[in-house]
């Protein structure tokens, strides 16, 4: 059985080194490019795979890979094909940057990244950050955003060790410390919320959220939407959703994306370059629970061209 898989790597290997960089080095080159030879062979393969096919390209066709690619396409396609191109903490890490870059703050994208992310994939992204970018994540959210907003992202930027304790002793003096933070009082004290919400595992929160509802005549989502406003309302939200059903959000964030007019392709196109190998397959089956369509028929009516025919063939199948 073990010999039988070594063969079938071996001959995996073959192909990447002689067949794909060569039908690559074809469809680069420049009199016309097969958008859809790219589309095929970099969607269907994991990023492991991508690497190898770019060493195996740039030994063959002695130039860089990601800067054929770059010149050869344009666009939407270009996006996701360059996104493809990374891992996903490097993907995350270049987004949170880009979206801090310059004038103004992308906000959305840095809630959606950093408030969704899991510890172990946050502190992954914090690592890639400080070696692409020289600098420490922290320092450059601290330095574009304010308040309690900016509390908010440094205490999840900050997160300990990634931990699945269920602290039992705790869960109602958690709950009952949310609602008297929040509900109860008059104003919000906002520190409370930000050191339960960050200091304590996802299972526990699930836990504390359940328990919630026995002081408060609201749930957590509601509580959230009624103490607190814009960014920070924005991130609460992201947060306790991600901790409730993080696949069932990202679900949600497709569907609004593409309802939307002039569908958002940034967010349906960080999704699902950043969740494909990720969770991708649990989003589609949330997103066929939750709007009775498959993710696959609606990125069909949403999109066009080869931009639809990359994210159609990275979402994998119609369920």
């Amino acid at each position: 059985h073990l010999e039988r898989h070594k063969v079938i790597q071996k001959q995996c290997v073959r192909l990447v080194e002689e067949t794909i960089p060569r039908c690559m080095k074809t469809v680069i080159k420049n009199q016309g490019v097969d958008e859809q030879t790219i589309i095929q062979v970099l969607t269907k393969r994991t990023y492991a795979q991508r690497r190898e096919i770019a060493f195996a390209y740039e030994r063959r066709a002695k130039k860089d890979m990601i800067s054929a690619l770059k010149s050869a396409l344009s666009g939407s396609l270009e996006t996701v094909i360059l996104g493809l191109m990374k891992s996903t903490a490097q993907y995350d890490a270049s987004e949170i940057k880009a979206s801090i870059k310059g004038l103004g703050t992308d906000e959305e994208s840095l809630i959606e990244i950093v408030c969704s992310r899991s510890n172990a994939e946050l502190m992954e992204i914090k690592k890639v950050y400080r070696e692409l970018f020289k600098k420490e994540l922290e320092k450059d959210v601290a330095g574009d955003t304010s308040g309690d907003f900016a509390k908010l992202l440094l205490a999840l930027a900050k997160r300990a060790e990634p931990s699945s304790v269920v602290d039992y002793e705790k869960i109602d003096e958690d709950a009952r410390a949310l609602y008297e933070a929040g509900v109860k009082r008059k104003g919000t004290d906002v520190k409370t919320w930000i050191s339960i919400m960050t200091e304590r595992s996802v299972p526990h929160l699930q836990k504390v959220f359940d328990r919630y509802k026995s002081y408060s005549p609201y749930d957590m989502q509601e509580s959230i939407r009624k103490e607190v406003k814009g960014d920070l309302e924005k991130s609460f939200l992201t947060l306790v959703q991600c901790f409730e059903n993080k696949q069932f959000y990202f679900a949600n964030r497709l569907s609004d994306a593409m309802k939307s007019k002039g569908a958002k392709e940034k967010v349906v196109t960080r999704i699902m370059v950043s969740r494909c190998e990720v969770d991708l397959k649990k989003i589609r089956s949330e997103f066929k629970a939750q709007f009775g369509k498959s993710l696959y028929q609606t990125i069909f009516e949403h999109t066009k061209g080869d931009y639809q025919a990359a994210l159609l063939s990275l979402c994998g199948g119609d369920d």
